[in-house]
């Protein structure tokens, strides 16, 4: 049997392909990030597979146990807290044991937080970079000085007590007049976007306390 991954809504419960809740519904075991937080998604749809921890902490020992289930030709599905596993999420290590095992492996499409961002950020979507998390210390220099000379659009990912930190430091590495968009909560009923220079950026957050999950988009160097 093939693995599944099954991406889920990001915030909006709406946000789920038909596909995607027929997948889970005909799943014999439903792997997740956080089983109480997939629980209320899959009570809210109906779901009654049987549900599995996956996450960050257990995944190196969970593959073989996933592995046997698969051998046995079970229906065996992915999912994370929120968003496409694999993408800044558990998901990666399980996908290349499951080609490595001979297994097929089918990724549903769906929804993702970078896209959404850099689409409503207003900058080019020709070409961008998807960094996630930056490295909280070692390496974390080094990726800002490679940014700061990005030719794309630059996409991370930032949690709300490390933002206001993070914006301090891109002024030590990006020119001021570096047009920034950060959407947070996106698809959530608290959704909020600000745009302007990363300064500004840094005066607004200073006056509003951050909360909630946090796409950055960097305007590209070649567009100051």
């Amino acid at each position: 049997m093939p693995l599944y991954i099954v991406p889920t809504p990001i915030g909006n419960l709406a946000d789920i392909t038909f596909r995607a809740i027929e997948i889970l519904k005909n799943a014999d075991v439903i792997y997740a990030e956080d089983t109480r937080t997939s629980k209320k998604l899959l009570n809210h749809y109906s779901i009654k597979g049987r549900l599995e921890s996956f996450h960050k902490h257990n995944e190196h020992i969970k593959l073989n146990s996933i592995m046997r289930k698969l051998e046995q030709k079970n229906n065996v599905a992915v999912i994370s807290d929120a968003g496409t596993p694999g993408i800044s999420d558990p998901g990666f290590l399980l996908v290349r044991e499951s080609i490595v095992s001979g297994f097929q492996v089918f990724c549903l499409p769906g929804p993702t937080a970078l896209i959404p961002a850099i689409i409503q950020s207003g900058f080019p979507t020709d070409r961008f970079v998807f960094e996630g998390f930056l490295p909280i210390k070692k390496g974390r220099k080094k990726r800002l000085e490679e940014l700061a000379n990005e030719q794309r659009t630059v996409i991370l990912y930032e949690s709300p007590h490390r933002i206001l930190k993070s914006l301090k430091q891109f002024v030590q590495f990006f020119d001021e007049s570096r047009e920034i968009s950060i959407v947070r909560e996106l698809t959530k009923k608290f959704e909020t976007q600000f745009r302007g220079s990363i300064c500004k950026a840094i005066e607004f957050y200073e006056k509003n306390k951050p909360k909630g999950e946090f796409v950055i988009c960097i305007s590209s160097l070649k567009e100051n």
